[in-house]
């Protein structure tokens, strides 16, 4: 790992150009590291800051009915731990079957790979259950309601108050006049029954991506207050297979959808990445688009289909990461922990803030956001010289 070559004084004066131009220029002092998995660098924390003051300076905040208030939601600490379940329903065709499955061990190997999971927080649920092929030994279940049933059930024996679940359901799914369902082995499970099934994890964070078709009307009936849903289609009506898993995925391989380079991905990152990769697939296929993905974050089951900091949905989004936190690596110590926790904690605070701006007279705003920047830089640098 190349050494830091010195961090200087940050200077941020009450202009947003001079701020920018001095963390510029700071960074341009520092050097390049190595980028290691799971730990905040000193040139990671200058892109982040950089990417925040040309989103402050470039964004119109609009004025919001709701202020947001994020509370204990999806906050991380050392304690904390994250699950998925993941839930790859069956077809009636060859190729769809392959594609699920295929989608489904990907998703099982990058969350191990790359976010902090291990089969002892992975669990995988697949369409009649482990056959004989390679790679059968992730899968733990057949994708039945027994099966489905089961597997929350001593999931909610094991999380902890605090811990994070993150279910993923991939295959085929109906809606229309009939209550929505997801296609599972045996009889179909309603959105209202799944829901049910869902509320005994009233004590942690919970995140549910429905890449199924027809994905609206079961995925509105998960929202509640403090849940992040992303449903791939936004009416019964797109019926058709979606892509958006297919680049969900992708944007979590390697971390390819962190936009501000803090080395973590979080919903709306993910999201985002995968929305813009739909979009731009359609139009290199010259196809009108057959689904259309949105995100509800806010618990009004009414999903934005960009959201932002500047919406009402998107805000929790953003300060929810699917990785987990740098706590659960074995290979730093108690202080390095220490202070990269504290430093994923000032970036919570910078986004809270960042999406309350319109609650703030302007000098009140920048007072804050100043204090909080400065925050940040300071305690990346303390942090990079114990690494």
């Amino acid at each position: 790992m190349l050494s830091i070559t010195g961090l200087g004084k940050i200077l941020i004066k009450a202009t947003v150009t001079a701020m920018f131009t001095q963390l510029m220029l700071t960074r341009l002092r520092m050097g390049w590291r190595q980028e290691v998995p799971g730990r905040l660098s000193l040139n990671k924390s200058s892109a982040l800051i950089t990417l925040l003051l040309l989103g402050i300076t470039s964004a119109v905040f609009a004025q919001q009915d709701q202020r947001f208030e994020a509370g204990s939601y999806f906050l991380d600490n050392q304690g904390s731990n994250k699950y998925a379940l993941i839930m790859a329903g069956p077809s009636a065709s060859a190729e769809n079957a392959g594609r699920f499955k295929q989608w489904a061990y990907s998703l099982h190997d990058i969350l191990a790979r790359d976010y902090g999971y291990s089969s002892a927080t992975i669990s995988l649920l697949l369409d009649k259950g482990a056959g004989q092929d390679p790679g059968s030994e992730r899968v733990d279940g057949a994708c039945d309601r027994a099966g489905i049933e089961a597997q929350i059930t001593a999931l909610q024996a094991q999380l902890k108050p605090g811990d994070q679940l993150t279910v993923f359901l991939i295959g085929h799914g109906s809606g229309g006049e009939e209550q929505s369902k997801f296609n599972i082995v045996g009889p179909d499970i309603t959105g209202e029954e799944f829901s049910q099934l869902l509320d005994g994890f009233d004590q942690q964070n919970l995140v549910v991506v429905n890449g199924t078709s027809a994905s609206y009307g079961f995925s509105a009936a998960l929202s509640a207050p403090g849940r992040i849903i992303i449903s791939s289609t936004r009416s019964p009506s797109e019926k058709y297979d979606p892509i958006f898993p297919r680049f969900f995925i992708e944007g979590l391989d390697n971390r390819a959808g962190d936009r501000d380079k803090n080395n973590r991905l979080s919903l709306l990152e993910a999201f985002n990445y995968a929305t813009q990769n739909v979009t731009q697939w359609y139009e290199e296929q010259g196809r009108l688009a057959a689904e259309h993905a949105g995100l509800d974050d806010n618990g009004d089951a009414l999903f934005t289909l960009s959201p932002t900091v500047t919406e009402i949905d998107g805000r929790l989004a953003e300060i929810a990461y699917i990785d987990n936190s740098v706590a659960n690596d074995a290979g730093l110590s108690a202080e390095a922990i220490a202070g990269l926790m504290k430093i994923q904690e000032i970036e919570r605070s910078v986004f809270i803030l960042r999406g309350n701006k319109a609650d703030y007279l302007e000098v009140d705003y920048w007072q804050q956001m100043e204090t909080l920047l400065v925050a940040l830089a300071r305690t990346t640098a303390a942090s990079a010289a114990l690494n």
